[in-house]
């Protein structure tokens, strides 16, 4: 079954046209017409082969919603015309220890919506920038009815990106967490560390994101790149998420925590890119200096339900597939509030 989609050939190509194959619908499957697909980081450094191991044609976009046109005659969770979404992943082994503490993306055999192996076919995934996909519905999630289904789909990447260490050490109600940048990660950062109940402080070497940080439900906002500035606030903060995904002084970030708090890496820098850590930056107050990725199935779910009760999506530009290009070159530039959203409507057929 072929359906649109739209790739590159080779690192820092052009983003174009072009037809891929989705497998014939399984008994345990679902088939996706694709409404929209969020434009991740991960997607511009998989893309040109940042990372390494891109595997061309390349076609991105793990952050996909869009609503249900067939299931396989096992399903039973999901129904023509359902609202849904796909994230990162589309398999796994299912029996190993991580997969059964629900876990699936620390799975050795993870299948990646994009840029993996493909188990079914033998080939490799294609991800969300086309018109439809077929995914196994353990790995089809649901969106809830509230929620602007465009404006959701940075929510699978982005969200339960933030969502997962926040849960994770625990962020709750009267805790102080810093939020370092106000990119697509530092935005759904936020909001969600807002909506816990936590003091939340954006960290930013913007002066033009001081309005913006505080619209977004952030308290207080510190110029870091100031560093008398950042004196101030020694040992002030429980939690500290940290987006930014290029190399910075991890250890001044180090000095704003309480004893025993934690400082969580979630951007990601170019691959060859490193930090360097003094020791008594961590072991004067206990501190964690710790890295998360993404979350599992059940946690992702979990995050989508939240946001739907607290009416959390990401703030978002629209844009069509012939826009892809030049949408990647402003993310570089991180010129976009906060999420680039392909309109895929139209091109399932």
């Amino acid at each position: 079954m072929k359906t649109v989609a739209y790739g590159v050939d080779e690192p820092h190509g052009k983003f174009h046209e072009m037809n891929v194959e989705r497998r014939e619908v399984g008994d345990d499957d679902v088939l996706i017409d694709i409404e929209y697909c969020g434009i991740c980081h991960s997607d511009i450094h998989t893309a040109n082969n940042e990372w390494g191991g891109a595997m061309y044609p390349v076609v991105p976009g793990h952050e996909i919603v869009g609503t249900v046109r067939q299931t396989g005659k096992n399903v039973t969770d999901h129904r023509v015309g359902d609202r849904v979404g796909v994230g990162c992943m589309v398999d796994s082994c299912r029996n190993c220890e991580e997969c059964r503490k629900g876990n699936e993306h620390y799975c050795e055999n993870t299948v990646f919506t994009y840029n993996s192996h493909d188990s079914h076919t033998g080939g490799v995934t294609y991800g969300g920038y086309s018109g439809q996909v077929v995914v196994d519905r353990n790995f089809v999630l649901k969106i809830p009815e509230n929620l602007d289904l465009a404006a959701t789909a940075p929510l699978l990447c982005a969200g339960i990106t933030t969502y997962s260490p926040l849960r994770f050490w625990n962020v709750k109600k009267g805790d102080r967490v810093a939020v370092a940048g106000l990119g697509g990660l530092g935005h759904m950062g936020v909001k969600l560390a807002s909506a816990m109940g936590a003091d939340v402080t954006v960290l930013t070497t913007s002066p033009s994101k001081v309005d913006e940080a505080k619209r977004l439900g952030a308290q207080g906002v510190i110029l870091s790149g100031n560093k008398d500035e950042l004196k101030k606030h020694r040992g002030e903060f429980d939690f500290i998420l940290d987006t930014i995904p290029a190399v910075h002084d991890l250890n001044l970030y180090l000095s704003l925590l309480k004893p025993e708090g934690a400082l969580v890496l979630v951007g990601l820098p170019e691959r060859g890119n490193s930090y360097n850590v003094y020791a008594g930056a961590l072991v004067g107050g206990r501190k964690t200096l710790a890295g998360s990725n993404i979350g599992g199935i059940r946690e992702t779910q979990e995050m989508l339900d939240f946001c739907g009760k607290h009416d959390i999506t990401a703030d978002i530009e629209m844009i069509g597939p012939e826009e892809i290009n030049r949408a990647y070159e402003r993310v570089v530039k991180s010129d976009v509030k906060y999420r680039f959203v392909i309109d895929m409507k139209g091109r399932n057929n």
